[in-house]
């Protein structure tokens, strides 16, 4: 497995510069590194800041699994979606409230076909809400399908 997470990852993880705000470092509540977040409050509603997972050494015609933590805390905080390269139109996975503050897990199916995926994106939708703000964390890439729970 590849630990892509953002304190000790070994991935190389890139902004969008074509997007409206940029996320940033939070420090985690363990003070053992950091996650990457959107506070509620920054940029207008329906803003978008994306971060860009490159992956360069990804093998053609295999499957891999993307796991990560993520948490959307507060009230109309807003959207968060992946989506892979090769597939930019529509999300592979969305997730638009939160029920508490705690964090959950995400998971998603590469599938290396003749086209292969060169970068996954996190892209956080500003929402109408004030307070909060969405987290990704922990992001891990293994050889495989995904797990079940």
């Amino acid at each position: 497995s590849v630990d892509c997470s953002f304190s000790q990852g070994v991935c190389d993880w890139k902004q969008d510069a074509d997007d409206d705000f940029d996320w940033n470092p939070a420090d985690r509540d363990r003070g053992d590194g950091y996650y990457m977040a959107v506070p509620a409050f920054v940029g207008q509603k329906k803003d978008m800041g994306r971060l860009k997972l490159l992956l360069t050494d990804l093998k053609p015609k295999s499957s891999y699994c993307l796991i990560f933590s993520y948490r959307l805390a507060g009230e109309k905080v807003g959207k968060l979606r992946v989506f892979l390269a090769n597939k930019k139109t529509a999300p592979v996975w969305e997730q638009n409230t939160g029920k508490d503050e705690k964090w959950r897990t995400g998971k998603i199916e590469i599938f290396q076909g003749a086209e292969t995926t060169n970068s996954v994106t996190f892209e956080s939708e500003r929402g109408k809400g004030k307070t909060g703000e969405i987290g990704v964390d922990n992001v891990i890439l293994i050889s495989g399908l995904c797990p079940e729970d």
